[in-house]
């Protein structure tokens, strides 16, 4: 897998985990069963969703959070001719990615949490090495 896949797959799977609970909301407000600005006027952070749905919207969250991270150190190392620095470490970037992603959607237990943590400072020390790397 390229960088650049391995970057791809991280925006498709923040989309999924995006729709995860996106669908539950849309039949949810067309069916009448909440308004529209439920969400944004609940400040209780929507504890009525059911809890796989919270867990869901902050998986994606914390995809949205790394993206950006990911998506500058891939894109510096193709842009500067660098890709195989970067090509060799992206695809693992993705898979904890994956890994944290699925433990949180799992559950709240202190050992999903441990892997979540893992996996987090997994893609983290990997995404740093790969900057370090780039710079020289």
């Amino acid at each position: 897998m390229t960088a650049i896949t391995a970057l791809m797959a991280f925006v498709l799977w923040t989309i999924v985990l995006a729709l995860s609970y996106a669908t539950y909301r849309v039949p949810v407000i067309l069916a009448g069963r909440q308004r529209a600005d439920h969400w944004e006027r609940n400040s209780s952070d929507a504890v009525d969703d059911p809890p796989i749905l919270q867990r869901s919207k902050a998986a994606h969250m914390n995809c949205v959070e790394n993206l950006p991270l990911f998506a500058a150190v891939v894109l510096a190392g193709v842009a500067s001719g660098q890709s195989a620095v970067v090509d060799a470490l992206a695809a693992y970037v993705f898979y904890a990615r994956l890994v944290q992603s699925i433990a949180h959607l799992i559950g709240t237990s202190f050992v999903l949490i441990s892997v979540r943590a893992t996996f987090f400072l997994i893609q983290i020390g990997l995404i740093a090495y790969m900057a370090l790397t780039l710079m020289g």
